[in-house]
């Protein structure tokens, strides 16, 4: 069986596990019942095609790399597109659990900076500190594992400072550790906990908006960089429609295999460098 042929099987194996993760939420209300619904009208075991297309609805993103990998591999007649598109998916993987952390990060430390500025309005309007502190907790949705420890101190008498300067170990709810602090000082020494709470929140808010206007500034060198890197498959699309057949070249013969494996190793050495300066450059001094 030829290169090709593979190719074309996994694909057809693969295609159903790599639909977009942009369609899931489109697809899935309504892809169980009418599975359900069909597989009754054919006799087929409902429960069977149910779970079928619930697997379907929920793949992962990441394997659209085997599948890109696959179609390659029967467009060039080898292997070796395969192979490379294997070994992305890890990396695709991670990247995108990197990003879901990241995303995670930032809803905490803005539920963070909701909590300070709704527990200093409630403090101003007259409640007590820990019946203020209930309520802003419950307004700032967000906070994750942090929020059952801090509703646990609130309600049942327990330390909040601690609990507070605890929760501030989550990722992205470092400015809990301040307002544990402003905490600590209105319980031992009465001063203002309100106030302590308002320029918490307005440095919280300083801190996220030179975060963002430094996101923006290099939006466009990282845009240059991952531009720059997808040249190489400009140049293969050039090839192709210039009535070239550069796959064959760089996979099947010794010059294109030492062309494309050297090219390779050059492309993601200087990817990471790039990249690497554009993240270094993002890090706060």
């Amino acid at each position: 069986m030829s290169v090709g042929v593979v190719g074309v099987a996994v694909v057809s194996g693969l295609l159903w596990s790599a639909e977009p993760a942009v369609r899931r939420v489109r697809v899935r209300a309504g892809l169980r019942h009418r599975a359900a619904r069909i597989a009754g009208a054919a006799g087929v075991d409902s429960r069977w095609t149910v779970q079928a297309a619930r697997r379907w609805a929920g793949a992962r993103p990441e394997w659209a790399c085997l599948v890109a990998g696959a179609v390659l591999a029967g467009a060039g007649q080898s292997v070796l597109p395969l192979l490379a598109g294997g070994a992305g998916v890890p990396l695709v993987r991670r990247r995108l659990a990197a990003r879901a952390a990241a995303r995670a990060r930032n809803r905490r430390a803005e539920a963070v900076r909701e909590l300070c500025g709704a527990l200093a309005l409630e403090v101003r309007s007259g409640r007590q500190p820990v019946a203020a502190l209930l309520h802003a907790v419950g307004e700032a949705r967000g906070l994750g594992g942090a929020e059952a420890g801090v509703l646990a101190a609130a309600r049942f008498g327990g330390d909040v400072a601690a609990a507070l300067r605890e929760a501030s170990a989550e990722p992205g709810a470092e400015g809990l550790s301040g307002l544990a602090a402003c905490w600590q000082v209105a319980v031992d020494r009465g001063a203002g906990l309100a106030a302590g709470a308002e320029r918490l929140a307005a440095a919280l808010r300083a801190e996220r908006d030179q975060a963002a206007d430094l996101a923006a500034q290099l939006a466009g060198a990282r845009s240059t960089v991952l531009m720059l890197a997808a040249l190489p498959l400009l140049g293969l699309a050039l090839g192709w429609a210039m009535g070239a057949d550069p796959l064959r070249v760089l996979l099947h013969t010794p010059a294109g295999l030492a062309c494309l494996l050297l090219g390779s190793a050059l492309e993601s050495a200087g990817l990471w460098w790039a990249l690497g300066i554009v993240r270094r450059a993002g890090v706060p001094r």
